[in-house]
């Protein structure tokens, strides 16, 4: 296959030259007929990239890869990971491909990045191919994170490829064109630290310090600044998912960023009716993933973080492991402030009301919408109506709301952090139903209410409301 070479993107090669030992060059394939589905016109622009080359011809060759800029080296990165608690040593990028870094307009560096777009070396033994349902359902839900505000991989285009791919049935396939700030792994951290090579470790180490935490540097300990760092982006990322319901699904260590972005948005989705229990992968028969497992494992992935830096902490493994184990209190520290200062926000309570009325106002609530099967998103909203006075149909919660609203709640901080529309998953897999059959109607409808999702709008009343009934339960696929 010959790939093109062009001029027009300033991409990077940094982390194929710096840490050669965790990536493998590789070309992507060359789609049959390649169609662009949807660009994110507005990331493009954030990227200094002209919407209107992306949708040229000469535009589509560079987003599946096949035309590579000048100065660019595509690589397929390496890493290891836990995979529902079991280690395996080499994961990878199997489906996927780093094609380079850029600046963005605010001078931030950014990974452009493909997945589906053919077998690489780490595929083991799987196809290298997605299909048009998942990667829309990543750019659906990851659109609709960076609209919550909470960190998260973007999503540029989304580009068919015109092959048939073979899953239960033949579907069409697709690729994704994702950007992040970079993608750095707690298992690319283990692929480091199990290969014996303490240098590379640091290496490694010494990138992502540069790439994502820089104050770590300046740090009498770099490592464990970083180390702590990490858990501070993580414990605040993961409590952002909880106070808007999010199930990520898939909590391997490969799935956590160095970044503190949300990766991968495989078997994900919102929940609903709440219920601390709630899983919808169908792969994960026990329930480890489920909602209120998130902040456990999020530990128990840094855990596992940790001790890939041990070598680096100190010479002496028993005073490493006191200086890890030490450092752990950030999590719970900055899980519980970002919770606490989250859910605040969600009932109006300023930070006058102290921790001693809300932390139990909270509990109670929580069990309450738990034995009533209470929609998580739109209980907030129908709130934010009592706090102006308005009379709501809560009746289960009487006694609560006469101690909540005695609390002097504000309706419009309310409404700026609880979201009315959500990917809600009814409607989630209408849209990805339709355009696979070929129409983008119901996923442009999708998008416009989740990316704007605390702005309330005439005729988008089915986008703020609970799925029917006759839905039934959901499970959700990771595509491959």
């Amino acid at each position: 296959m010959t790939v093109g070479r062009d001029t027009t993107v300033a991409l990077q090669d940094r982390f194929y030259r710096e840490l050669p030992e965790l990536s493998v060059p590789w070309q992507a394939e060359t789609p049959p007929d390649a169609r662009l589905l949807v660009l994110n016109e507005p990331l493009a622009t954030e990227l200094d990239l002209d919407p209107a080359w992306l949708r040229s011809a000469d535009g589509v060759r560079f987003l599946v890869g096949n035309m590579v800029p000048r100065g660019a080296a595509p690589v397929a990165q390496a890493y290891a990971g836990h995979q529902f608690g079991g280690y395996v040593p080499r994961l990878g990028d199997g489906r996927a491909l780093l094609l380079g870094e850029l600046v963005d307009v605010d001078g931030r560096v950014r990974d452009i990045h493909l997945k589906g777009s053919g077998p690489t070396p780490f595929a083991r033994g799987g196809d290298g191919l997605a299909v048009v349902g998942p990667m829309l359902r990543e750019y659906i839900i990851s659109e609709a994170m960076h609209a919550l505000g909470i960190p998260t991989t973007r999503s540029l285009a989304v580009v068919g490829t015109g092959r048939l791919v073979r899953r239960e049935t033949l579907l069409p396939g697709a690729l994704l064109v994702r950007v992040a700030s970079s993608h750095l792994r707690v298992g690319s951290f283990q692929y480091a630290a199990a290969s014996g090579d303490v240098e590379l470790l640091r290496r490694l180490a010494d990138h992502a310090i540069a790439r994502h935490h820089p104050g770590a540097s300046e740090a009498e300990r770099p490592y464990l600044a970083l180390f702590e760092a990490v858990v501070a982006v993580q414990a605040s990322l993961v409590a952002q998912w909880m106070l808007v319901g999010f199930v990520h699904g898939v909590m391997n260590t490969d799935n956590m960023t160095i970044s503190g972005e949300t990766i991968d948005y495989g078997p994900c989705a919102f929940m609903e009716a709440y219920d601390p229990e709630t899983v919808f992968s169908s792969i994960d028969f026990w329930g480890r993933y489920a909602y209120g497992n998130q902040p456990v494992v999020a530990g128990w992935n840094l855990a596992r973080f940790a001790e890939t830096l041990l070598p680096l902490l100190s010479d002496d493994l028993d005073e490493a492991i006191a200086l890890a184990e030490g450092s752990f209190g950030v999590f719970h520290a900055r899980y519980d402030a970002a919770w606490e200062s989250g859910m605040r926000a969600k009932l109006g309570l300023s930070t006058d009301v102290t921790a001693e009325n809300v932390t139990p106002l909270v509990d109670e609530m929580l069990l309450l919408l738990k034995e009533n099967h209470v929609d998580y998103t739109s209980f907030f909203r129908r709130l934010s109506q009592a706090a102006r006075g308005d009379d709501i149909d809560l009746a289960e919660f009487d006694g609560w709301l006469t101690r909540w609203r005695a609390l002097g709640p504000d309706a419009e901080l309310m409404d700026r952090g609880n979201p009315i529309y959500i990917p809600r998953n009814h409607l989630v897999e209408e849209a990805l139903a339709a355009a696979t059959a070929g129409d983008l109607g119901p996923l442009e409808q999708l998008l416009a209410a989740v990316t704007a999702p605390y702005d309330a709008r005439p005729g988008f009343e089915r986008y703020s409301s609970p799925a029917p009934e006759d839905f039934g339960a959901y499970r959700t696929f990771c595509g491959t």
